[in-house]
């Protein structure tokens, strides 16, 4: 095992000299392998090491003893230890996060802010190559692209996981061979989380049902896939300086909750590309949660073929929008749009609803015809001008959709167009006298059109308030 793992870092160049390594450390058959090998190689490679526990508050009645393992083998390789607690269930329910999502970012979290506070340069895991199966095969059941299938990565930042390709029952025996030369009253080598004997999650399942009857039809099923995630790897490696150069001309804003893109330029990039190129706006951007590789394939239809405010939901909270020139994905609730009075020809800055409105005005003789689409209003002087009021929706409104020319609510339209009930409020509506003339980027009043009467013309337009 000991060649394996210098192997594994010298392969991957985990290691420098004279590095501080902190080593997450439970007291499981894989943590404990960890500290006992790298504690081997520490004076060949040249590094020193520390041990942390982490005190998730979820198992009290387990933690204390787990602690005193950790303590007393740590002292019998004269390694220092601490632990560090956090507060999963807290943060869970704070974040909306299952128990597993929540303890995993919170653990390296405090990983990282502990070994930045301290001084460490690495900090190990102890992630084997059942971990590296099991992750794939999970990824690949709950829907992912190639690049999910790169499984979990030897070397991420000061990340390191030296055991990356070691399987459990060798690991095992290691830490059972070593911790009986050892001058301690340890009463066994490992502990075994009462967890991860249940069969409540998904990786459990995996792991005491699947991976063995896998293996029963492929003995080397742990090396096929290490291997299969090391090629994948290597072409992401290329795909992402690809994707990086991409999202630098899409990228129209972003921040906590949102990415907004420039859609036109999407139309003509490789699906292939641009499933990698959402899939990376998403993971960069905080606050977006729950988007599977299902969902990345809707965004890219929505991006290559929806129309101008079509949208759908990811999840309660997150939505997809394709707008007049950009893509908005986003958790972030709309804002209600404020009431402004137009008295004059100008741009009109809507900002709830991100758009500039562009009001002119101009004879029918002048009038330069064209298609017209959504994101155009052209009204008759006679029948509707200056000035207008631009509000959002209140109760009782309706409007006489041009095209249909019967009375209809506002209300039943925007359930006819499945505009979402939380977004309403921010849509845009051009109003005379209280009468609709303007629904906004969806449609004009029938009352107010342009007709073979008309002479002077009153022109609405929108674009996005970035571009």
């Amino acid at each position: 095992m000991i060649e394996t793992v210098r192997g594994t870092i010298h392969k991957y160049g985990m290691l420098s000299a004279k590095d501080r390594i902190l080593i997450a450390l439970s007291g499981g058959a894989d943590s404990t392998a960890l500290l006992l090998a790298l504690r081997e190689l520490s004076g060949e490679l040249d590094f020193t090491l520390s041990a942390i526990y982490i005190d998730h508050g979820i198992r009290p009645e387990e933690t204390p003893q787990e602690i005193e393992h950790c303590r007393r083998l740590c002292d019998s390789i004269g390694v220092g230890f601490n632990v560090a607690s956090i507060d999963v269930k807290g943060y869970c329910n704070a974040q909306g996060l299952n128990l597993q999502e929540g303890a995993r970012e919170l653990r390296y979290d405090c990983l990282e802010r502990r070994a930045k506070e301290l001084g460490y340069t690495k900090i190990a895991l102890g992630h084997t190559a059942e971990d590296q199966a099991e992750t794939v095969l999970m990824r690949l059941i709950r829907g992912t692209g190639v690049s999910g299938l790169s499984g979990i990565p030897p070397i991420r930042g000061i990340i390191i996981r030296p055991l990356i390709e070691i399987d459990r029952k060798t690991l095992e025996d290691f830490v059972i061979d070593r911790v009986k030369t050892l001058s301690s009253d340890l009463q066994v080598p490992f502990l075994i989380e009462s967890s991860n004997l249940k069969t409540d999650y998904l990786r459990n399942r995996l792991r005491l049902q699947v991976i063995p009857q896998l293996k029963a039809i492929n003995n080397s099923l742990l090396t096929v896939i290490s291997r299969f995630t090391e090629i994948v790897r290597d072409e992401e490696h290329y795909f992402n300086l690809l994707v990086t150069k991409t999202l630098m001309r899409l990228v129209s804003r972003k921040g906590d909750g949102f990415i907004e893109l420039f859609w036109q330029p999407m139309e003509g990039i490789d699906r292939a590309v641009l499933r990698r190129v959402i899939r990376r706006a998403v993971d960069d951007t905080t606050g977006l949660r729950g988007v599977s590789f299902t969902h990345i394939e809707q965004i890219v239809e929505l991006a290559k073929k929806g129309k101008s405010g079509s949208r759908f939901y990811i999840n309660r909270d997150t939505r997809a929008v394709k707008g007049y020139s950009t893509l908005l994905i986003t958790s972030l609730k709309p804002t209600p749009l404020k009431e402004q009075v137009v008295n004059e020809e100008g741009d009109v800055i809507l900002h709830e609803a991100g758009l500039v409105l562009t009001v002119s005005e101009t004879d029918i003789a002048s009038l330069q015809r064209g298609p017209l689409d959504n994101n155009t209003a052209l009204v008759d002087a006679d029948k509707a001008s200056f000035p207008f009021t631009i509000r959002k929706r209140q109760p009782g409104d309706h409007f006489y959709p041009l095209g249909f020319g019967k009375r209809k609510k506002l209300q039943d339209f925007f359930v006819d167009q499945k505009i979402p009930r939380e977004e309403r409020d921010s849509i845009a509506i051009v109003t005379k006298e209280d009468k609709v003339v303007w629904i906004v980027g969806h449609r004009m009043d029938e009352r107010f059109k342009v007709d073979k009467d008309t002479k002077g013309v009153i022109k609405f337009r929108i674009k996005s308030l970035r571009t």
